[in-house]
């Protein structure tokens, strides 16, 4: 942040669990704007906490990013692309692709493209030399 111009101590990040992380910026009076991005569950807590200080709050709580295949497309291209864009983090990013729209003239082409790519991938143990897939977050992702 200081390399890019923002003066010492504007700008802070605070990781950890949100369940004692959250409570206690939003109830100290120094904190004056919170940013989080994480599930809609953890965002909601945040809000109620929030209100009675009407500290300011961005959410990022999820998105629904489309992924959209035009028939002048290189397909190669965007099956690659596609895998990205769903796949980066074991798809647990706010920004992956969860809707996936391709025109109907090239969908069977371009589908038989993305599934030889997917099935291609490999599964492990992320910090594995040669995998692409680490593991979920938790069991309940």
């Amino acid at each position: 942040a200081i390399q890019a111009g923002i003066p010492k101590g504007v700008l802070q990040i605070v990781t950890g669990k949100s369940s004692v992380v959250g409570g206690v910026l939003t109830a100290d009076k120094r904190v004056h704007k919170l940013s989080f991005t994480g599930s809609t569950e953890v965002g909601r807590t945040l809000m109620a906490q929030c209100a009675p200080t009407i500290k300011k709050l961005s959410l990022e709580l999820g998105g629904n990013a489309p992924f959209i295949v035009f028939d002048d497309a290189d397909l190669e291209k965007a099956a690659d692309g596609l895998i990205a864009a769903k796949y980066r983090n074991a798809g647990q990013t706010c920004v992956c692709a969860n809707r996936i729209y391709v025109q109907d003239t090239i969908k069977d082409e371009f589908l038989k493209i993305f599934l030889k790519k997917v099935a291609a991938l490999s599964v492990g143990d992320g910090l594995k030399e040669g995998v692409d897939i680490g593991p979920l977050i938790n069991q309940g992702a």
